[in-house]
C-alpha cells in the first residue's frame, strides 16, 4: 500500500499516515508496534472518547467502560483494562459501521496487538474478557440509551453486570484508568515473581 504525502494538520506521513498523540509522539498507523505510544496517550485518548457515537443520555468514556469491564472480569484485570486500547488512537466506531469497513477492522487488530505485546499481554484475549464486555455492554446500555437498546439480548443468556455508569469526567476517568493500571501492572510483576522461583 503506497501512502501519498498530505498537507493536512496533525497529520505525518513520511514513513506512513501517522496522528500526533497527546505526548508529543507520533502514532503510525502503517507501523503501530514501532510507534512511541505511551500508557499516558491510552489513557488520555479513551478518557476523552465518548462511546456510543455520543448518543448516550450523557458523556460515558471508553476509559471509565473499561475499568469497569476490569472490574467484572474476575482473573482477568489487566487484560480487560486494556480490551478497548486501541480506541485511544482509532476512535470509538459503532459496531454496525465496523461492519462495513473491512480495512478498518484489520487496522484496529494490529493497533490492538501492538498495545497488548507492549504491556505484555497474549493476543487474542481470552474469551472471559469477551463475556464481561457483554456483560458490561447489556447494563450500561439500560442505564445510558434509550429504551429498547439492548433488545439485543432477547434470547440470549447474557446477564448484565452489577454495575453502575458514573460518567466520570475526562480528567477523573484518566487519573483512575491510569491508577488502575500501575496497581495491576505491580501485581503481574510480584505474581510472576512469585512463580519464577
Amino acid at each position: 500500500m503506497s501512502w501519498k504525502k498530505s498537507a493536512m494538520v496533525a497529520v505525518k506521513v513520511e514513513v506512513g499516515p501517522s496522528i500526533m498523540l497527546h505526548s508529543g509522539a507520533w502514532f503510525d498507523f502503517a507501523s503501530p508496534h514501532t510507534s512511541d505510544f505511551t500508557v499516558e496517550d491510552i489513557a488520555h485518548g479513551l478518557a476523552h472518547i465518548c462511546r456510543y457515537s455520543g448518543q448516550c443520555s450523557r458523556f460515558y468514556s471508553v476509559a471509565e467502560h473499561s475499568l469497569l469491564v476490569s472490574d467484572v472480569a474476575e482473573g482477568f484485570e489487566f487484560e480487560a483494562l486494556l480490551h478497548d486500547a486501541a480506541e485511544a488512537f482509532i476512535g470509538d466506531i459503532t459496531r454496525p459501521l465496523k461492519q462495513m469497513l473491512p480495512d478498518f477492522k484489520r487496522i484496529e487488530a494490529a493497533v490492538q496487538d501492538a498495545v497488548l505485546k507492549r504491556f505484555g499481554i497474549a493476543s487474542p484475549l481470552p474469551p472471559q474478557i469477551k463475556e464481561a464486555d457483554l456483560r458490561v455492554l447489556a447494563a450500561e446500555q439500560r442505564q445510558i440509551m434509550p429504551p429498547g437498546t439492548d433488545g439485543w439480548l432477547a434470547g440470549l443468556t447474557i446477564q448484565p453486570a452489577p454495575i453502575l455508569v458514573r460518567h466520570l469526567q475526562p480528567e477523573t476517568a484518566k487519573r483512575m484508568w491510569l491508577d488502575r493500571f500501575e496497581t495491576l501492572r505491580r501485581e503481574r510483576i510480584v505474581k510472576g515473581q512469585s512463580q519464577a522461583r
